[in-house]
């Protein structure tokens, strides 16, 4: 039986990620990386990448992922070269799919019948330590549907998006909340069935 998986803000080859991750140096912090991957996802495996692969030029992390298992699927981040935000994403955007079986701003997902979105960007917050939100003009806007995000490199797992409609929901899957580790589709379903037990 195959398993999702989901994750967020990679940065491999980034040395300043690495060093507020703890890591002695880059190498060290991508073959952490490479080593949970291995550790949790299969060959029929799908992973969902929400963004953010590297800083600069993706050739070194597309190298890396290249030799990961598991079907994979990129939702740009503001880091990917390919993220429409970038006026020459249509000339970058197609080396990322010899890696990916799909590449896209965001997507739309069911778990456990409902229906849920995956984004790079929550519909609100921004990386820890900032004040504002950053690339408003790319998210998506909050209408009641539960996001599942990165970007924000924090260790805060779940959050509430303020909007009119209340209580929406926001599950973080970036590797800086998840101990660097891949997040399983149990751990989102977990999530939805106890917010929409809640709503009863």
């Amino acid at each position: 039986m195959s398993n999702v998986w989901f994750t967020s803000d990679l940065h491999l080859g980034h040395y300043k990620v690495a060093a507020l991750r703890g890591f002695a140096g880059q190498e060290e912090h991508d073959a952490a990386i490479v080593e949970a991957w291995e550790a949790v996802v299969r060959k029929g495996d799908q992973v969902w990448v929400l963004g953010d692969l590297a800083v600069s030029s993706p050739a070194y992390a597309l190298n890396v992922l290249e030799s990961l298992p598991g079907e994979k699927h990129l939702i740009w981040g503001n880091h990917d070269q390919g993220h429409p935000m970038h006026r020459d994403a249509h000339r970058k955007a197609a080396k990322y799919l010899d890696v990916f079986s799909s590449a896209q701003a965001f997507a739309r997902r069911r778990v456990l019948g409902r229906e849920v979105l995956l984004s790079h960007f929550p519909y609100f917050g921004d990386t820890a330590g900032r004040v504002g939100d950053r690339h408003t003009q790319y998210r998506l806007r909050n209408e009641g549907l539960p996001l599942i995000h990165g970007h924000t490199h924090s260790a805060e797992t779940f959050s509430v998006a303020p909007a009119r409609i209340p209580f929406t929901p926001q599950l973080h899957v970036g590797l800086d909340a998840h101990n660097m580790q891949l997040v399983p589709l149990s751990w989102v379903e977990g999530h939805i069935r106890l917010l929409y037990s809640l709503e009863g």
